[in-house]
């Protein structure tokens, strides 16, 4: 029982650190530059097919392909804010057409990666997918452990660009105060533009993490909408270290929840936690 007990503890936080890659990108954009950016997940399987694409054609690791196209996908999230800010936030629009705006570029994203693969499930090929890694009577997937380290890694890495670089401090203000940034003779925008092409690119390299786990087919992203911004909400909004504690726990919570009750409750007991936590602190784990 025991032994049960904790393999599902650390099930559960291998899933969490994936799911903390997943939701790090709503992090940026919802938490911190106040864009519902609903369609996240697709650009998460965006990642996935580039990963699958370099993989079988050109033999590249999935890892190293989604860092290699970090920098494609930074440009395209700065494109797809500008176009979103010439079109309703300028304008002074109503979030609703913005919310619309997202709704739109999902289903776009959705319907052409159906056009070009079809709904197969498609996977790729690594040393580190099949092999397990055993200490003692605790089981670590590799294909589960890697994104977890690496993702781990990402959250740090871009802790320490937002806490300690100027620009990292104006993306973490921006929704905040704007005008105080105008006064600073920072442009809001730029800002915004520069946040959203991070939070895209690691929606991109989530998604490099999410073919590691599992084999993907267009619409497998839908299942992470509701999740992703439960974990932004859960941890605080726009604290990458909340956003990260909150992914664990519900990886947690989910992995013991399917390890003894079975799948089926993961998705409602995983939301219940997700409540009770907000009842008793509604700014979320580490919100202000």
């Amino acid at each position: 029982m025991l032994e049960l007990y904790l393999n599902a503890i650390v099930s559960g936080l291998l899933l969490g650190g994936f799911y903390a890659a997943v939701t790090l990108g709503i992090a940026i954009a919802f938490g911190m530059l106040d864009v519902v950016n609903i369609a996240h997940p697709a650009f998460v399987i965006l990642g996935s097919y580039v990963a699958y694409i370099c993989n079988i054609k050109l033999g590249l690791d999935p890892v190293l392909v989604g860092l290699l196209a970090l920098p494609v996908f930074y440009v395209l999230g700065q494109a797809i804010y500008q176009v979103s800010y010439l079109s309703f936030e300028r304008r002074g629009s109503d979030s609703l057409r913005g919310l619309a705006f997202f709704f739109g570029l999902l289903f776009v994203t959705e319907v052409l990666l159906i056009l070009v693969f079809g709904v197969d499930y498609r996977y790729v090929e690594a040393w580190y997918i099949g092999p397990t890694l055993r200490i003692g009577f605790i089981d670590l997937p590799w294909r589960m452990l890697v994104p977890c380290v690496l993702s781990i890694l990402l959250f740090l890495l871009l802790q320490l660009f937002l806490s300690r670089t100027y620009t990292g401090r104006a993306i973490a203000a921006v929704s905040q105060d704007p005008t105080a940034l105008r006064l600073l003779s920072i442009d809001p925008v730029r800002i915004k533009r520069i946040g959203f092409g991070l939070s895209i690119a690691t929606a991109a390299l989530a998604g490099a993490f999410l073919i590691i786990i599992q084999p993907v087919e267009p619409s497998v992203g839908r299942e992470y909408i509701g999740r992703i911004f439960a974990i932004c909400v859960l941890g605080g909004m726009g604290s990458l270290p909340g956003t990260l504690i909150g992914a664990m726990l519900l990886g947690v919570v989910e992995s013991l929840t399917t390890t003894f009750f079975g799948p089926s409750w993961a998705p409602a007991v995983g939301f219940g936690f997700l409540l009770a936590t907000l009842a008793f602190k509604p700014s979320g784990l580490l919100g202000r």
